[in-house]
C-alpha cells in the first residue's frame, strides 16, 4: 500500500505531503488549479519509471518546475509497503545553468531503513554481497540523464518496480476507449485508450476474471446478456456487448457504447484485476465524470468495496461531485494558499 507521498517544486505542489498509511480508499477535493490532478501526474511519472522509462526528459520537462524556479530541485519521494517491508524511492532533479534539460540530482532506494543505492549526479554507490557473504561498497557511473531504477536489477528492489509497474492511473477519455486489441497488455494507458488490450490480456491470464466482471455488469446494466471478443482479422479482436430487449439481442461495439457504459466496463476490468493479479493501487481522476447523478454513488461504493481491507489494494479519486463526497469516508482536502497544503478528515456519512 502508498503510505506516503511527498513532492516539491513540481507543477503547482510545494512541500506537498500526502500520508495514506493504512486507507484502503480515499478522496481527495479541491478547487480547480489546486494539485488534484497533479498528484496522478507525479504518480505517472513513477509508474514510468516501474514500466522501464529511465530517460529523465521523458518524465519531467522545464516547464514542470514550479513558476519557472529550475535553480529550485524537482524532488519526489515514495513509500510503500509491501509484504510487510517498506520500500522508500527519493528522487531529485535539477536544470543546472545553460542546460537545456533537467539531469539527476540526487537518487536512492531504502528497504526497510537499509539504503539498496543512493546516487549523488552520476556517482552511484551500493553494498555489493558476495557469495561469502562478504560486504563492500562499490561506485559506478551513470549517465546523469538517466535514472537508475529502471536499470538496475537489484533483487530487493524488483518488487518496487512491480508495484510501480502495476499501478492503475486513470484520466480516461471515452471517446478514445474502443474494444479492439492487436496484442493484450496488463499496462493500461492513463487516458484508457488501450482498454481492449487489457481487457483481452486480463482475460486471458485469468479467465476467472470473466465471472468478476459479468457480476458487475450484470448489476449495474441487467440487459447485458454477455460479451465477446470477436476475431476480426489474423491478429486482432473486437469486443462485442450483446444486449437482451424483450425477445430479441442487440449486438453492439464496444466502440459504440455511451461514456457512461464505457466507464461501467472500466470499473468492471478494475475490480476483476484487483482480484486477479492483485493488490493493486488505483488512482482515478474525477471517475464520475461522465456519469448520470443517479449512477454515481452505486459506482463509487463498488470501486470503494473492491478495494477494501478485505480484498486488499488500494484507492484513491479525485472528484468536485457532491455524491461522490458522500460516498467516502475519508476526505482529503487540498488547497493552495502560498503553497499546497492538505488536510485529512473523516466523514460521518
Amino acid at each position: 500500500m502508498l503510505q506516503r507521498l511527498y513532492v516539491h517544486n513540481f507543477r503547482c505542489l510545494e512541500n506537498f505531503e500526502l500520508n495514506l498509511k493504512d486507507l484502503p480508499s480515499s478522496l481527495l477535493i479541491g478547487k480547480n488549479g489546486s494539485g488534484k490532478s497533479t498528484v496522478g501526474n507525479v504518480l505517472e511519472i513513477f509508474q514510468k519509471i516501474g514500466r522501464g522509462t529511465n530517460r529523465v526528459s521523458e518524465l519531467v520537462q522545464r516547464k514542470d518546475f514550479a513558476q519557472g524556479r529550475t535553480e529550485t530541485p524537482i524532488r519526489f519521494e515514495l513509500e510503500v509497503l509491501l509484504d510487510g517491508k517498506l520500500f522508500k524511492y527519493v528522487l531529485a532533479l535539477e536544470i543546472p545553468e545553460d542546460f537545456k534539460e533537467a539531469r539527476i540530482l540526487k537518487e536512492e532506494a531504502i528497504v526497510d531503513g537499509e539504503s539498496i543505492f543512493i546516487r549523488e549526479n552520476s556517482e552511484l554507490s551500493y553494498l555489493h554481497v558476495d557469495v561469502y557473504e562478504n560486504a563492500e561498497e562499490r561506485t559506478l557511473n551513470v549517465d546523469w540523464n538517466l535514472a537508475s531504477l529502471p536499470i538496475i536489477s537489484f533483487l530487493p528492489l524488483l518488487p518496487l518496480r512491480d508495484w510501480l509497474d502495476q499501478m492503475i492511473i486513470l484520466a480516461p477519455i471515452p471517446c478514445l476507449m474502443n474494444g479492439e486489441s492487436q496484442g493484450g497488455t496488463l499496462s493500461p494507458e492513463r487516458d484508457g485508450s488501450n482498454f481492449g488490450d487489457w481487457f483481452l490480456e486480463v482475460l486471458t491470464q485469468f479467465p476467472r476474471a470473466y465471472t468478476y466482471i459479468d457480476d458487475y455488469l450484470k448489476l449495474i446494466m441487467p440487459d447485458i446478456e454477455e460479451f465477446q471478443n470477436n476475431p476480426t482479422g489474423k491478429d486482432t479482436k473486437e469486443l462485442i456487448v450483446k444486449f437482451q430487449r424483450e425477445k430479441d439481442n442487440l449486438n453492439v461495439s464496444f466502440e459504440d457504447l455511451s461514456d457512461g457504459e464505457k466507464c461501467f466496463f472500466l470499473c468492471a476490468l478494475i475490480i476483476a484485476a484487483n482480484k486477479s493479479y492483485g493488490p493493486l493501487f488505483c488512482f482515478w481522476d474525477e471517475p464520475d465524470n461522465y456519469l448520470g447523478l443517479s449512477e454515481v454513488g452505486h459506482f463509487i461504493v463498488a470501486l470503494r468495496r473492491a478495494f477494501s481491507t478485505e480484498n486488499g489494494g488500494q484507492f484513491t479519486a479525485t472528484s468536485h461531485n457532491p455524491e461522490a463526497i458522500r460516498k467516502f469516508s475519508v476526505i482529503i482536502l487540498i488547497s493552495f494558499i502560498e503553497k499546497v497544503t492538505w488536510n485529512q478528515h473523516e466523514s460521518n456519512c
